[in-house]
Order: C-alpha cells, then sequence, then structure tokens
C-alpha cells in the first residue's frame, strides 16, 4: 500500500524531546533530556482521597458527557483564581478548559491560521507549540531571544517584513528552553507592537508557579485591555501533568471559535479529571503546595547550575535562570555539537540539541536543553561531570 498522507502532516517530524523519552527509561540512563515535574511534586495522597470522593459522591457527573467549554464550578474557580491571582479575564473575555495547555496552541492555530499565514515565535521556542503550528501549514518566524525576552526591534522587522501574521507566540516566564524571564518592559513593548500592527498574542505560562527567586512579573494577558491575547494556563507542573486539564482565557468571540474546534477534537477535556481539579483547588492550600515545589526545585536548580559553573563553564555559556524546569547552554565553537549528544548518549545521558527548539528544520544550533526537575541530585552530579569529562577531550 502506498500511504498518502495530507501535506499538513507528510514533511512534519517527531518531536526530538519524545524521541528522547525511549532513552530515559532505559536502566542507568541519566535523563537530562526530559521535561516532566518531579514525581515528587504530585499530592498523590490528596488526589486519592478526592478520587474516592468523586467516585462516592459524583460518579455519574464524573462518567458522563460533559459540555465543551469546560466544567462549570472549575470554570467559575478558575475565572476567580486567575483574576485574583494574575489580573486577568474581563468583561469581553471568556475561559475554556483544555486537554492541557498544547490543546490551546492546537486550537488557537486552528481558529486563526490558514496555511501560508505567519506565526512569530521566540528563537528557540517549544517544540511542542511549534509543531502544533506547523501541522496548520504555518509559516514559522523566529525572533532571538535576549537575556531579558524577546527582542523587540527584531520584532517589529518580523512585524513589517512577514505576511499575513496571526499572532506571537511567547512564554514570558523562564521560557522553554532558554530559561528566560521576560522584563516588564519588554512585556508592554510586545504588547504595544501586537496592537500597532493589528495581531494577536498567544501567552503560554505552564511555569510561572515555579520562580525560585526573583520577583513576579504581571502576565501580558494582564494588560490586555483590547482584547487582543489569548492567555494559556496550565496543571500540569502544580498538580500531575497525567491529568491533562489545562484552560485558555481569551476574548469571547475567540473561545466561541475554539469551542466548536474542540468538539470535532475531543469533545470535551475528562470530567472526572476537571471534577478532581476543582475539588483540589478547593479543599487544599495551593499556595502551601506550590511553596513545597518551589523549595524542591530551588534546590535542584541551584544544584545543577552551581556544576555547571564549575565543571562545564570552560565550554559552555549559560544564563541561571529564576525558576521553571531547564537550563539552555552554548557549546564553545569548537565542539561540535551532534558528535557532543552522541557521545553524551553513549555515556548514559540524555541532552536535547538546540535545533530541536527551532522553526527552521534545517537549521543547526550549538546549544542543548537540560533538565533538573527529573534527575536525582546525584544523578545530576554525575551527569553534569560525565558532560564536562566529554567536553575537556575537545
Amino acid at each position: 500500500m502506498d500511504y498518502k498522507f495530507a501535506d499538513c502532516i507528510s514533511t512534519l517530524q517527531p518531536s526530538l524531546i519524545r524521541e528522547f523519552f525511549k532513552y530515559n527509561g532505559v536502566p542507568g540512563i541519566i535523563p537530562f533530556s526530559a521535561g516532566n515535574p518531579s514525581p515528587e511534586s504530585f499530592p498523590a495522597a490528596e488526589i486519592a482521597e478526592i478520587a474516592k470522593d468523586i467516585f462516592a459522591d459524583h460518579a455519574l457527573t464524573a462518567l458522563q458527557y460533559g459540555i465543551t467549554e469546560g466544567y462549570a464550578p472549575l470554570r467559575e474557580t478558575l475565572r476567580n483564581f486567575s483574576k485574583d491571582r494574575y489580573g486577568i479575564g474581563t468583561e469581553s473575555d471568556e475561559l475554556i478548559i483544555t486537554s492541557g495547555s498544547q490543546q490551546t496552541m492546537y486550537l488557537a492555530t486552528k481558529v486563526l491560521v490558514n496555511p501560508g499565514d505567519t506565526v512569530i515565535c521566540e528563537e528557540p521556542s517549544f517544540v511542542g507549540s511549534l509543531n502544533a503550528f506547523r501541522s496548520f501549514g504555518a509559516n514559522l518566524c523566529g525572533v532571538p531571544v535576549d537575556s531579558d525576552g524577546i527582542n523587540i526591534e527584531k520584532l517589529e522587522e518580523a512585524l513589517t517584513t512577514q505576511k499575513n501574521v496571526r499572532f506571537i507566540y511567547t512564554i514570558p516566564n523562564f521560557q522553554n528552553p532558554s530559561g528566560i524571564t521576560m522584563s516588564l518592559e519588554k512585556r508592554k513593548a510586545l504588547y504595544e507592537l501586537a496592537k500597532k500592527y493589528g495581531v494577536m498574542i498567544l501567552e503560554d505560562n505552564p511555569y510561572g508557579e515555579l520562580r525560585v527567586t526573583g520577583e513576579d512579573v504581571p502576565q501580558i494577558k494582564s494588560l490586555d485591555k483590547d482584547g487582543i491575547v489569548i492567555y494559556a494556563g496550565s496543571f500540569s507542573k502544580i498538580l500531575a501533568p497525567g491529568v491533562r486539564v489545562g484552560y485558555c482565557v481569551a476574548p469571547a468571540p475567540v473561545v466561541a471559535k475554539m469551542t466548536v474546534g474542540k468538539q470535532v477534537s475531543d469533545v470535551h477535556t475528562p470530567v472526572f479529571s476537571q471534577i478532581l481539579v476543582d475539588e483540589w483547588m478547593k479543599r487544599y492550600d495551593i499556595d502551601e503546595h506550590i511553596n513545597k515545589i518551589r523549595d524542591m526545585y530551588r534546590s535542584k536548580l541551584n544544584l545543577m547550575c552551581d556544576l555547571v559553573e564549575e565543571k562545564l563553564l570552560d565550554y559552555v555559556s549559560y544564563t541561571r535562570p529564576e525558576g521553571g524546569l531547564f537550563v539552555w547552554c552554548k557549546l564553545n565553537d569548537n565542539i561540535p555539537m551532534a558528535e557532543y549528544c552522541r557521545k553524551a548518549l553513549d555515556n548514559k545521558v540524555t541532552i536535547v540539541p538546540g535545533s530541536a527548539f527551532l522553526g527552521d528544520m534545517t537549521a543547526t544550533t550549538q546549544c542543548f536543553r537540560m533538565n533538573f526537575s527529573t534527575p536525582s541530585d546525584e544523578a545530576i552530579v554525575k551527569g553534569v561531570n560525565i558532560l564536562a569529562d566529554i567536553a575537556k577531550e575537545y
């Protein structure tokens, strides 16, 4: 059989991160290529208690079809949470529950982008979102990320030269993969440029609660008085990724179209998961839980970064992030990236080459990403030492 695939999917390549997951389960592997939250962060006992109560008291609701927009009590809980915590949500906005924040990327692209339209992305950026944009035939235009966020001059250049720009995609807090946090000045400038050129902003905030140092910066959506920002939130990093619950706050007409798009995708996010999240938010002290996660990640981030400075700084440059899950390193030019990654894998350390995070799938870079939330402290020490020993060979 000669299988003929749709144009929008035939050129799409598997995520390099997902490909590395195949190695991460191999005994002895040190999984710096992972992107998972630490299993120690999961409130398993609380989830078990809530699940038991759901099937005792809400079984029919949990097991039945729900409405596409989401479980009404959770939507109300999240409206209040978003407004009280982030200053997000106006009378012109609506909220929809999604199957993780990744679905917000998919739905936003589905309702806004035609094949050949342009999506402006930070360079580098999250490969899962890049592939969502590619799957709808979008032209990806990468704009470099500086130490304080997206390069505003290059962004305006892209807005003036690219055709049919539909939205600007940004991860302003502890960006994946670079770890950079966008300054308030640049958030305001980005918003004003989007307003000036009549394009929307897709703000992805999966890591915002994982700050371990420094001060919080207002979300771009909190500046939105013109109905141009689509905001994606998630419970994958503060509760558990397997629950697959995220949410989107966006102008009501956009959410209405996203709802139609979701109806022909998964109909609705599992009601059981939605009730679980709602009950968890109502029963437990979220701040106490998040502070425990922050304490754990602060220790692991500092351990990895201190080791990079002690063992690797002759061979890489990097910026210490203020939170999130990742450390982004740039190898010296004399070290061949592909060979370095292969030697790391031969020594049972997986890292993600930076080319996975570029809009141009043919481009190369000397950067690589490391995750500190998944490996044990012992594995972090061993892994960085191995990477340093390999670098010394050059």
